[in-house]
């Protein structure tokens, strides 16, 4: 089984979708500390041919509370601000009849935990781009809460008996090839081809939100970009690197 585990991202760009749509199950990894000023409550959109961010407000974020931990804290006046932000970038674009209806749910959601919301929002957008892959909470697995890094991802993935472990390109330097194969895990990570498309025809943007995506894009091609990756194998390390990215996953 190939399993994706990833922290739970507030409308992230497409290479979070590929590899959610590449493994037989995704995990979201809601129980670790919050991270600021990263993906989770923020992203960007388009506007005026530049990048913009639209953020999520959460109360109290702290980096010393976990993700499911922490609240949403939309007011009506945020909520308003959020959709007119996204309805003015985006409104002639081709798709935001059916996108920007997308977009006011997520926001109107009232569910407050920042971990169930974020989920919620995913789960919406995968049922509109199709795909099916079951998504688990960490915090619902059954599991050795002591482990950190590297060492609690192997503990998730044999507890769900997986075989090959994605991760996104970025994650490269945080796991040890060799230490997943001790656990008969093949190791791989998620390398975005070049995805271009058409933004009002001006000079194209990349790595905006999905939601800039569903914009521009029907429903078929964004399928389409959701295969254009390739799949880079683990490194085996040395047995000094290996050592080290132990002590490093244990921190």
């Amino acid at each position: 089984m190939k399993l994706g585990i990833m922290q739970p991202y507030f409308l992230p760009y497409i290479g979070y979708w590929q590899l959610l749509n590449a493994v037989d199950a995704y995990v979201i990894l809601d129980d670790v500390n919050y991270i600021g000023r990263g993906w989770i409550n923020r992203n960007r959109i388009l506007i005026h041919g530049e990048p913009a961010y639209l953020n999520l407000p959460v109360s109290k974020a702290s980096q010393n509370r976990k993700i499911n931990e922490l609240q949403v804290n939309w007011d009506e006046k945020e909520r308003l601000r959020a959709k007119r932000k996204v309805e003015l970038a985006y409104k002639r674009a081709p798709y935001f009849d059916s996108v920007y209806p997308l977009f006011c749910g997520i926001v109107d959601d009232e569910q407050r935990n920042l971990s169930e919301y974020l989920t919620d929002s995913i789960r919406k957008i995968c049922e509109y781009l199709e795909i099916e892959t079951p998504i688990l909470l960490s915090s619902e697995l059954e599991k050795d809460h002591s482990r950190k890094g590297q060492e609690r991802i192997l503990d998730i993935c044999d507890h769900l008996g997986a075989s090959e472990y994605y991760n996104a390109i970025g994650g490269q330097a945080l796991y040890s090839g060799s230490r997943f194969q001790e656990h008969k895990i093949q190791l791989g990570f998620v390398e975005t081809g070049v995805i271009e498309y058409e933004q009002f025809g001006s000079v194209f943007v990349p790595g905006l939100s999905i939601l800039d995506v569903m914009m521009f894009n029907p429903v078929k091609r964004i399928q389409e970009f959701l295969g254009e990756y390739v799949i880079v194998p683990g490194r085996e390390e040395t047995e000094e690197e290996n050592e080290s990215n132990i002590e490093r996953s244990a921190e």
